[in-house]
């Protein structure tokens, strides 16, 4: 698909910034003139967000005369959800507006028909349409809504990454007669700049999540403000959640490996989710395990967390409920689970090898927490708590006794929830 509006590629795969259109521009020669170059160099480094760059950038353009009515940046991203992040903005309102793109919209009708599959495809290297003219044409469903917002130009550009991503970018003018030749080599003349200030942002935006993803939000931003020192780390308080699933290693005997991850990432779901959501800290899973903290400020906090730890808990137990009905009328078998409850001091920071760092927390707080989650199945119980988690927890939890731990020199008070009835090894759930 190409005509006097769509240019291709040329022999490299970058596409040539300067064309006779931008000799024909009075900052093209030297963009950084520019004031909204200027603005980029200099205020634009204080811009912590990407949509924090693109309203000032977007802003001066206009301050200066670019008759911008519409700016459009397309950014790929790695996200766990998310595929792409789309910054639109509009001279007419207030703030950038943030679209995410789910994974598998590459698939989907809309993006199949977007102009800007074409650049990511590389097939062309530059989309323009003239909408105002009537011999324009239409072959891409968002001209007309762009018609419709009273858009007279369109002009669609690769931004490139150094990573050898192709992301894009889109201005659009409400003027009549369109843009200018000089109007497009200035802002061809300036892309390059403002796709340096935008990687920056996004490429940090890309860390702070896998970060978040793989540490936990947290642990992420103290390893990304610069605790990544082998034993940095601070001792705090913390309530503790403990889970593990039980009879797992029989449940997933001549299960195929795909399987397998299924019902891990289905499990792991309904215990994280809760506990993320009230605020809690989930630090990592250990095969089919999880451990997770909910951080104490100060003694007078202490209360706060149990309680939430223990909602959490509740909340994990009904997701679970609701996932092993699903499982029994497909007829597979239900997933069982002990979670262990408990409060104490820990070493929160950097363990590992030197050049292999894991960013959690040890303790003997941990340790019993641990061990008190091997009761469960021997009493019967889907939680279990100690004595230190269960006071501020009042009426919510009742005592079931005292027991030895290995490992711990004395029997620890043990406590459960007053409405869960006993279930003996692998009572259904």
């Amino acid at each position: 698909m190409t005509d006097a509006n769509t240019r291709v590629y040329a022999q490299s795969p970058m596409p040539q910034l300067l064309t006779d259109e931008l000799q024909a521009s009075p900052t093209a020669s030297a963009p950084c003139a520019d004031p909204a170059a200027q603005w980029l160099l200099i205020d634009g480094r204080e811009q912590r967000s990407s949509e924090g760059l693109i309203e000032g950038f977007c802003r001066r353009l206009v301050d200066s005369g670019f008759p911008l009515f519409r700016f459009f940046l397309s950014v790929r991203t790695l996200h766990p959800q998310v595929a792409a992040q789309g910054f639109h903005w509009w001279r007419n309102r207030d703030q950038v507006q943030l679209v995410a793109r789910e994974h598998g919209i590459y698939q989907e009708q809309v993006y199949l028909d977007s102009p800007i599959r074409l650049l990511h495809e590389r097939r062309v290297n530059e989309i323009r349409r003239r909408i105002e003219d009537p011999a324009t044409p239409f072959d891409f469903p968002i001209l007309n809504d762009l018609k419709a917002e009273g858009v007279t130009d369109y002009l669609l550009l690769p931004v490139p990454f150094t990573s050898g991503t192709i992301n894009t970018t889109a201005i659009a003018t409400d003027r009549p007669g369109g843009f200018t030749a000089p109007e497009i080599a200035r802002f061809k003349g300036l892309l390059p700049l403002f796709t340096v200030a935008v990687e920056v942002r996004e490429v940090k935006r890309i860390a702070s999540t896998l970060l978040d993803t793989y540490l936990g939000h947290d642990a992420g931003q103290r390893v990304l403000q610069g605790q990544i020192r082998r034993g940095a780390g601070v001792t705090m308080a913390a309530a503790i959640f403990y889970c593990d699933l039980r009879g797992f290693t029989a449940l997933s005997e001549g299960m195929a490996p795909d399987r397998v991850i299924e019902l891990l990432n289905d499990y792991f779901g309904c215990m994280a989710a809760p506990v993320q959501a009230l605020g809690g800290e989930v630090l990592k899973f250990i095969g089919d395990a999880m451990l997770a903290i909910f951080p104490i400020a100060d003694d007078l906090d202490r209360d706060r967390a149990c309680r939430t730890a223990l909602k959490a808990a509740r909340r994990a137990l009904a997701a679970l409920d609701e996932l092993n009905l699903n499982r029994r009328e497909a007829g597979e078998a239900t997933l069982e689970v002990g979670v262990a409850l408990h409060t104490g001091t820990v070493m929160y920071g950097n363990i590992g090898a030197p050049d292999r760092l894991d960013f959690t927390v040890i303790g003997h707080a941990v340790n019993l927490t641990t061990r008190l989650e091997r009761l469960c199945r021997q009493l019967g119980r889907r939680v279990v708590a100690s004595e230190r988690f269960a006071s501020p927890c009042g009426i919510e939890m009742t005592p079931l006794g005292r027991f030895e731990l290995p490992g711990v020199h004395e029997p620890q008070a043990v406590f459960g929830l007053p409405d869960e009835t006993s279930r003996l090894d692998g009572g259904p759930a």
